[in-house]
């Protein structure tokens, strides 16, 4: 069952009138037409999304997280724990995988898919441990000369006690930096949230990829709102003056391409979503291959200054 969004809820009425119709013998005709009438209502929904509704889609419960993406995308998935310093950091989960035969390194940020899931992760928020791991295996993947692919899919970086005590923003610091000096290319893709530090502590990278419905941002809408308009209220005022969406950041240069989603987001088509990602994780792949370690670095250089 598909889950609606409050912007959804005129779909939903029709998707319900559609399911009341089928089951009745004389209702196959009706049906039929609401369906496409609802078909249509979605497709027109989606077109016209507001950054606010971009966000909410971006955290719908039901998007294909880093677990499903993982088994669509990559076989051959061998996770790595530990960071060799404190210990282990469910929010950032990463190994080696094998993408269409090519040996890679997968990282990603990982929410959950249940309740449990997401306590457990910690909702994607990772803590000091979690980035030193990240960056213990860009060094893995550089010593052995495999691409790294990361996945990123957080509200931000865990701003606990706990985490500040050990050293949070040195820990984002440095696997940007690993990011940024790796002799292997480096392909991010934002899945859902890409939140602050803790999302380009994975995305500093040759090639940045950005699902259409996700959101890629310097805080979240509401910590922005409670700054500006001391009012969490004003999320999607914040989110409309933020530029959070992929089409904005894309016509603004600090993405690379738009990897689109199947009609009404990724949710209703989680296996679309894979393939849409394969051909785009192939195509950057392919264009990277050749370039050397000075040029891989050279090339992100390049890019990030540029932005601004």
């Amino acid at each position: 069952m598909i889950q609606y969004l409050p912007f959804e809820k005129p779909i939903e009425a029709l998707d319900r009138h559609v399911a009341e119709l089928a089951a009745l013998p004389e209702g196959a005709q009706e049906a039929e037409m609401l369906a496409e009438r609802a078909e249509r209502l979605l497709a027109d929904t989606y077109a016209r999304l507001t950054p606010w509704e971009r966000t909410l889609v971006a955290r719908h419960t039901q998007r294909p997280r880093f677990e499903k993406l993982v088994a669509g995308l990559f076989s051959e998935f061998l996770p790595i724990a530990g960071d060799r310093v404190f210990g282990e950091d469910q929010a950032i989960i990463g190994g080696f995988a094998r993408f269409e035969g090519r040996r890679v390194m997968v990282i990603g940020h990982v929410k959950g898919e249940d309740t449990t899931a997401r306590i457990h992760h910690n909702f994607g928020m990772a803590r000091p441990e979690g980035y030193r791991k990240a960056i213990r295996l860009m060094d893995l993947a550089d010593r052995f000369g495999l691409p790294v692919i990361t996945l990123v899919d957080t509200p931000g970086a865990f701003p606990g006690v706990d985490a500040e005590a050990r050293g949070q923003a040195e820990a984002i610091a440095r696997s940007t930096e690993a990011c940024l000096t790796l002799g292997v290319p480096l392909i991010a893709v934002i899945i859902g949230e890409g939140g602050s530090g803790g999302a380009v502590a994975l995305a500093a990278a040759n090639r940045v990829l950005m699902c259409e419905h996700a959101v890629y941002s310097v805080i979240s809408p509401e910590g922005c709102a409670s700054i500006l308009w001391r009012a969490a209220s004003h999320a999607a005022d914040a989110a409309e003056a933020m530029r959070v969406t992929a089409g904005d950041l894309l016509k603004l240069g600090v993405i690379h391409r738009v990897v689109y989603e199947p009609r009404g987001g990724a949710h209703r088509d989680p296996e679309e979503l894979i393939k849409r990602l394969t051909l785009a994780l192939r195509a950057e792949l392919d264009g990277l291959a050749n370039m050397t370690p000075a040029e891989l670095r050279r090339d992100r250089e390049e890019f990030f200054l540029s932005l601004g």
